[in-house]
């Protein structure tokens, strides 16, 4: 299939990725459009649209996917190109866990033949999201992590960052109002998650799927130190609804707080006291390998 690949600007000029698209156009039509400021992905999925592009690549990290998957899910939903990645970020972390791959010319290979299955997709107020939004600690831990220390250590940057912050962290007092419960109290990390990991490799949700129509919902609750060890007991078990940990699996949520809360969609830092979440299910048609283990059997 011809293919138009949405390029992040600031890989435009990357020998390798230049040398995988001349590859891949030994097999097909590919063609390129780059960003260069803000707006610029939802002015190139517009003009694709009008042009009749029946499959777009969004080629760059978790930030330029949420960009292109956004501007696609504001077209008319019967007129939508399906969408591929190409991932080319720091943690590529939607793409790692859906299976697609690093090497580029295995996925662009993939974006060009590779089947495309309904996904649902997540809104968060007027803007929408692939894979997780992140609110409080989290949230102010990815904004602040400087992009040349993501550039230079990968993933591991939020880990030493989380390190440098760890005696300034701040809870965010507020409730999350589900459709059968209310969570509530002072929160440190809280996540709406459609896909599974965010971070740099953290898993939130393991068991998240993106075509079950539904959000994993994980919060994590103030902890005396010497709970350390029954928080990490609490994290790692993703069957466990913990004291301090809370899971919940639903089609929409909203949080409320008296206070603005820093909030990360899939790297789109917002703030916000009372924002709803909720899943809009199937919204996509998205290239992905056959073995992906985000899709229900």
């Amino acid at each position: 299939m011809d293919i138009r690949v949405i390029l992040n600007g600031k890989k435009a000029g990357w020998e390798p990725l230049r040398a995988a698209i001349y590859r891949a156009r030994e097999r097909g039509r590919v063609e390129v459009r780059v960003t260069w400021e803000g707006g610029d992905a939802r002015r190139l999925v517009r003009e694709a649209h009008a042009e009749g592009c029946r499959r777009l690549v969004a080629g760059g990290g978790d930030g330029t996917v949420r960009e292109v998957a956004d501007a696609l899910l504001r077209l008319p939903a019967a007129e939508r190109p399906e969408l591929a990645v190409l991932p080319m970020g720091t943690a590529n972390d939607f793409a790692t866990a859906c299976g697609i791959p690093a090497d580029l010319d295995a996925a662009l290979a993939l974006a060009a033949s590779g089947g495309a299955r309904p996904v649902d997709a997540a809104r968060a107020g007027d803007q929408h999201f692939l894979n997780v939004a992140s609110g409080g600690f989290g949230a102010r831990l990815t904004a602040a992590t400087p992009p040349a220390l993501k550039n230079f250590l990968g993933g591991g940057a939020y880990t030493l960052t989380a390190l440098a912050q760890a005696l300034k962290v701040v809870a965010y007092r507020g409730r999350l109002r589900l459709p059968h419960e209310v969570v509530q109290g002072d929160i440190l990390v809280g996540a709406a998650c459609n896909g599974r990991q965010a971070g740099g490799g953290q898993m939130l949700a393991p068991g998240a799927l993106i075509d079950d129509g539904l959000l994993d919902f994980v919060a994590l609750h103030a902890f005396p130190v010497e709970a350390i060890g029954q928080v990490i007991k609490e994290l790692l078990d993703a069957r466990l609804n913990g004291k301090y940990v809370k899971r919940s699996r639903a089609p929409w949520a909203e949080w409320e707080s008296e206070e603005d809360t820093p909030i990360n969609l899939d790297g789109e830092p917002i703030t916000a006291r009372h924002l709803r979440f909720e899943v809009a299910p199937r919204a996509l048609r998205l290239v992905l390998p056959e073995n992906c283990p985000l899709l229900s059997r």
